[in-house]
């Protein structure tokens, strides 16, 4: 990155507001950027990132608050006007079209014409330099959907950088990628930077920033928290202001109390991901076991698979004893086995429904009376208890799910099964894209579950999470369990090596 001293300031954001119904997300925000800059944005789930990106980006228009891009003050309403100032945005759920090649999605909506018609070779052109700045080995003509997560994000970065981006804002890009795709990535950030483009980098995994950012700043509760220089950007700084308290630390091990032998038996289970290979573990209740294992290992499958919402072609699920047919997600439910998905937009939650029907859905034979009528106030009184116990933010029960920030969203679907006295729960990606304040409050919730008695079955692709919180860890490659590590085992090299489809024998 060049001098300090001799870069200018490319965005300004003074004193902005943002109110929505019932609620000020932001309350007189500051924020600057400076040419070549990454800045890291933090702050817990709901303390305002998304919004004030948003008005960066075009989405939402300011209350109060002035905009400078570059010295020139600046009105932003609209995507096409962020575009204009040279913001590019690159989502956490991307926004690219896998049926289209790459080039396509680069100039989608700008293709230059010949004659009228598409100028392909023209798009191939001027898409090759791209790939090459970022480094992504690929044509301009290769179909997106032959691109791996990691390479499809790299496309939506070539599409901020055919914009002639100055600013490009990163929401949670780790979020979906392997280890080598993230380390890619952060090489990339630090090429841009070197290029005088700046980064605004959000993401709640702190190590990340401790890597890639120059400076940090905080929000919280929509207010400015502070910020973090290059010298004193480190992990508990980071809390410190994202937080404003002090977070306990979750006791490790459940040994301090009773546990329930074999309360969930998985024996010779194939799925369709995997049909060669055949999965068998135990969990007892009052144990979190944690599965850790690469993308695409087929752990997800795995525990759909053992809920019953995908089929098995073979093998047994079992709770206390007892068989549980295989593919059928009630019979699953009637037996006290729950899934927390690792989407939770899609799967987990119906996004419009209010806060009340998500907790309600699964169990609503028993919020019905004898002729199929929903006793409304039964099934609310029981959403408010869930609010209560998980600190749900939320101006009401009434509240629909897509308000909520991600981190609330993740309480809303684990309210749905504390409310059903659950035997078994299956934490998939647990605290993805949650702060550490949320996710605090998850390991909290785990332990807590696991001492009265619940078996805990967490698939993370976070090894500080899997190594922190697992009474007992198990390893998957390629449908396969490598692997199995008792606690005076962990260490993140024995799960890497299990991970890569090494025996315990040869991690060893």
């Amino acid at each position: 990155m060049q001098d300090p001293a001799k870069r200018v300031k490319v965005l300004h954001m003074e004193n902005i507001t943002k109110r929505f119904p019932g609620v000020t997300a932001l309350n007189q925000v500051n924020f600057d950027v400076m040419e070549g800059e990454v800045v890291a944005l933090i702050g817990e789930n709901g303390a305002g990132k998304s919004t004030l990106m948003k008005v960066l980006g075009g989405v939402h228009h300011p209350d109060e608050g002035t905009i400078t891009a570059s010295g020139s003050p600046a009105v932003i309403r609209s995507v096409a006007d962020a575009d204009s100032l040279g913001v590019g945005f690159v989502h956490q759920e991307l926004n690219v079209l896998d049926n289209l090649d790459v080039g396509a999605n680069v100039f989608l909506g700008r293709e230059p014409h010949r004659f009228g018609l598409i100028n392909r070779r023209k798009i191939k052109a001027d898409t090759q330099p791209f790939l090459d700045t970022l480094g992504l080995d690929v044509s301009p003509d290769t179909p997106l959907s032959k691109l791996s997560i990691g390479q499809q994000q790299m496309v939506e970065i070539a599409k901020a950088l055919s914009k002639e981006a100055k600013i490009i804002i990163m929401d949670e890009p780790t979020s979906s990628l392997t280890l080598s795709e993230t380390e890619r990535l952060l090489k990339v950030i630090g090429d841009l930077s070197e290029q005088g483009i700046a980064v605004i980098y959000i993401s709640h995994r702190l190590g990340e920033v401790t890597q890639c950012a120059h400076r940090v700043v905080a929000l919280r509760d929509g207010k400015n928290a502070g910020e973090l220089k290059s010298g004193e950007i480190n992990h508990d700084a980071m809390v410190s202001l994202m937080v404003g308290r002090d977070l306990k630390r979750t006791p490790l091990t459940s040994s301090d109390h009773e546990t329930v032998p074999r309360r969930l038996v998985v024996s010779n289970l194939r799925t369709a991901l995997y049909p060669e290979c055949q999965s068998s573990f135990e969990i007892s209740g009052g144990e979190i076991l944690g599965m850790a294992g690469l993308v695409g290992a087929g752990r997800s499958e795995l525990a759909q698979a053992t809920f019953g919402v995908d089929p098995a072609l073979s093998g047994s699920v079992s709770v206390d004893g007892i068989t549980i047919k295989r593919g059928a997600a009630r019979q699953s439910i009637k037996a006290g086995i729950y899934l927390a998905p690792e989407d939770r937009k899609l799967t987990g939650l119906v996004l419009e429904f209010d806060i009340t029907q998500n907790v309600s859905l699964a169990d609503l034979w028993n919020h019905s009376s004898r002729i199929g009528l929903i006793d409304r106030y039964a099934e609310r009184k029981v959403a408010e208890q869930q609010i209560e116990r998980l600190k749900i933010k939320t101006p009401s029960a009434s509240t629909a799910a897509i308000t909520l920030s991600g981190g609330n969203q993740q309480k809303v679907v684990l309210g749905k099964w504390l409310s059903m006295k659950p035997k078994v729960i299956i934490f998939d990606e647990p605290t993805r894209g949650i702060d550490v304040g949320a996710k605090a409050e998850i390991y909290k919730l785990m332990r807590e579950l696991a001492r009265n008695g619940v078996a805990i079955w967490m698939i993370s692709s976070d090894m500080e999470e899997v190594l922190g919180i697992s009474d007992r860890i198990v390893v998957m490659h390629e449908g396969q369990i490598t692997g199995e590590l008792q606690r005076d085992e962990f260490g993140e090299e024995p799960i890497m090596h299990l991970a890569v489809g090494n025996s315990k024998t040869e991690a060893n």
